[in-house]
């Protein structure tokens, strides 16, 4: 009988490095990330097309659906930037939202092609903390982390934090699993 670790979720706004401490985390663990926007477009979950801001808006009701199933098991490190259409219970035991500051992730959204009204509209949610308060909403505050993301140093010391939390999470399957 194998121990798992529990399904969590690491949420917030473009560049703020979910995707970095991802992949890293799924690296060390061997849990298994998926990146929301990536599964989105193989599986074609896609409910549309946003001109204006140039990229697909899933459609949210099919992601839950195809992850329904792959969440059952638990080892997913779900990367995505809302959160506030999951399940509000059972899916997620942790929930990391990482917050960078604004001279950072302003260089990082440009650095990234972010321009005009996306850029500015992805600057406000960090500035006022909108994909933090909609984490605080939609899951019990107290599994809800705020991390700061800003350097190559804070990376590896986020990693270490959340794989601690995760290690306190661990659960062992019961016979019948």
């Amino acid at each position: 009988m194998a121990v798992n670790f529990p399904n969590i979720l690491i949420a917030g706004t473009p560049c703020t490095g979910k995707s970095t401490l991802s992949k890293e985390v799924a690296k060390r663990t061997g849990m298994e990330w998926i990146d929301i926007s990536d599964l989105a477009i193989k599986e074609k979950l896609i409910q549309s097309f946003d001109e204006e801001f140039q990229c697909p808006v899933i459609d949210e009701r099919k992601v839950v659906k195809f992850l329904k199933p792959l969440v059952k098991c638990g080892g997913k490190i779900i990367d995505y930037h809302g959160c506030s259409f999951f399940p509000r219970r059972k899916w997620f035991a942790a929930v990391f939202v990482p917050r960078t500051e604004t001279s950072v992730l302003y260089d990082r959204l440009e650095s990234r092609g972010y321009k005009g009204r996306k850029l500015n509209d992805n600057m406000e949610c960090e500035i006022f903390q909108v994909l933090l308060e909609e984490a605080h909403e939609t899951f019990d505050p107290q599994i809800v982390y705020e991390i700061h993301n800003n350097t190559e140093k804070d990376i590896d010391k986020n990693v270490n934090f959340i794989i601690s939390i995760l290690n306190n999470l661990r659960e062992t399957p019961t016979e019948e699993d």
